[in-house]
C-alpha cells in the first residue's frame, strides 16, 4: 500500500471517529457556500457541509483579542466533513436535489435557473442543517472581456507554497493581517475599465476552508469581487497532495467551455508554476486569450516560495501567438507596463 494510501485511511477514520463524536455532543451539520458561477444556460453552485457545534459564540472580529483572532486562523483547517448526506439547492423557482460528495462538498450544475445576469444568492439546504446562502454571479451573454487572477502572492503576500510559512500565514497570524501586493487593486481596475461587464474569477491552490478570509480580504483592500475557485488539501488516491497546477488547469479550461465567446486576461505571479500553466493555455487556446500579466517575486521572496532566488518557470510568445504578456513586480509596475503595451484596443 503506498504511503498516500495509509495516510488517506487515516483521515477517512479520524473523519468517522470524530464524526460519531460531534453528533454525541450534540453537534449538528453546517453549510457553508461559495461563490459560484454560470451563464443564462446553467450555473455552477459550490458549498461543503461541516459538523459544528450550535452553541458557539458568533463574535465580532473586531471585538476578538488577536489570540482568538489567531484561533480562528487554525481552526479553519480543522473540520468534521460530512459525507454522503442528502442537499436541497434552491436556483431561483428551481429547486434541485443532490448529496455532498466523500469530503463533504457540494459541486452541482443547475440547469434551466431563469436567472437575470448579475449577483443572486440562492439557498442550500442539508438534512439536519439550518438554511444556508450563497452567492452566484451570473454572466451576461455580451461580455466578451474576463479577467482570472490567482490569489498567493499575486494578489496578497503569503509565501503559501512553502509549508512551515503556510502554517503561519494561514494557521498562526490572525486572520485579518494579511497584506496586498502594493497597486493590485489600481491594475485591475484599469483592465476592467473599458469592460465592465468583465467577470473576474480567482483561482488558486489555496484551500476553501479560507474562502470567508479571503472574501473579507477582497472587499477590505479594494479588489474586484467575484467567484473563487480553490481547492481542498490533502491525500488523493494517486498522491499525498493534491496538484496544484492540475486544478488550475481543469478550472481554466471549464472557464473556457462555459464561456466560449470570452476571452481572457490571465494575472499570476512567477513563485511557483503561473508562467507554465499560463504559457500553456496561449500555445493551446491563443485566440482566446487577451494578455497574460506576471507579478515578479523579489529573490527573497523566490526563497521563501521554493528555496531558489530565480523563478521555477517563464512564459513566452515565441510561438507566434502574439498574445502580450507583462511583468512587473507589483501591480505599479505592471498598470506601467500595460499601458505601453495594452491588451486590446480602447
Amino acid at each position: 500500500m503506498a504511503f498516500a494510501d495509509i495516510v488517506r485511511n487515516i483521515e477517512d477514520r479520524a473523519n468517522v471517529t470524530t464524526l460519531k463524536w460531534s453528533k454525541k455532543k450534540g453537534w449538528i451539520p453546517e453549510v457553508t457556500g461559495f461563490s459560484g458561477y454560470g451563464s443564462g444556460r446553467r450555473v455552477r453552485v459550490l458549498a461543503r457541509v461541516v459538523m459544528s457545534n450550535p452553541e458557539k459564540l458568533l463574535v465580532d472580529d473586531s471585538s476578538q483579542s488577536i489570540t482568538q483572532q489567531a484561533q480562528r486562523g487554525w481552526r479553519q483547517f480543522f473540520t468534521i466533513q460530512v459525507a454522503n448526506l442528502p442537499v436541497t439547492v434552491t436556483v431561483g423557482e428551481k429547486v434541485v436535489n443532490s448529496t455532498t460528495n466523500h469530503n463533504g462538498y457540494v459541486d452541482l450544475l443547475v440547469e434551466d435557473h431563469n436567472l437575470t445576469p448579475g449577483w443572486h444568492t440562492i439557498h442550500i439546504l442539508a438534512e439536519g442543517s439550518e438554511l444556508a446562502e450563497a452567492r452566484v454571479l451570473i454572466v451576461e451573454n455580451s461580455a466578451r472581456v474576463g479577467l482570472i487572477s490567482d490569489i498567493d502572492d499575486t494578489i496578497m503576500v503569503t509565501w503559501l507554497p512553502r509549508a512551515v510559512l503556510a502554517a503561519w500565514n494561514s494557521w498562526v497570524r490572525h486572520t485579518n493581517s494579511r497584506k496586498p501586493v502594493p497597486g493590485m487593486n489600481k491594475f485591475y481596475e484599469a483592465l476592467l475599465k473599458d469592460h465592465p461587464n468583465a467577470p473576474v474569477f480567482y483561482l488558486s491552490t489555496g484551500a476553501w476552508n479560507t474562502f470567508e478570509t479571503l472574501q473579507s480580504f477582497l472587499y477590505k483592500h479594494q479588489l474586484p469581487d467575484g467567484p473563487m475557485l480553490l481547492t481542498d488539501w490533502g491525500p488523493t488516491p494517486t498522491g499525498l497532495f493534491r496538484s496544484g497546477q492540475e486544478h488550475k488547469k481543469v478550472q481554466l479550461r471549464n472557464l473556457f467551455i462555459e464561456y466560449p465567446d470570452m476571452k481572457w486576461i490571465l494575472v499570476g505571479d512567477d513563485g511557483q508554476h503561473d508562467p507554465l500553466i499560463y504559457g500553456e493555455a496561449v500555445e493551446e487556446h491563443p485566440n482566446r486569450i487577451a494578455g497574460v500579466a506576471i507579478r515578479e517575486l523579489s529573490p527573497s521572496e523566490h526563497v521563501l516560495s521554493h528555496g531558489t532566488t530565480a523563478s521555477l518557470s517563464t512564459i513566452t510568445t515565441n510561438g507566434g501567438q502574439g498574445v502580450p504578456v507583462v511583468h512587473g513586480k507589483d501591480g505599479y509596475e505592471l498598470l506601467q507596463r500595460y499601458e505601453t503595451q495594452p491588451f486590446m484596443e480602447k
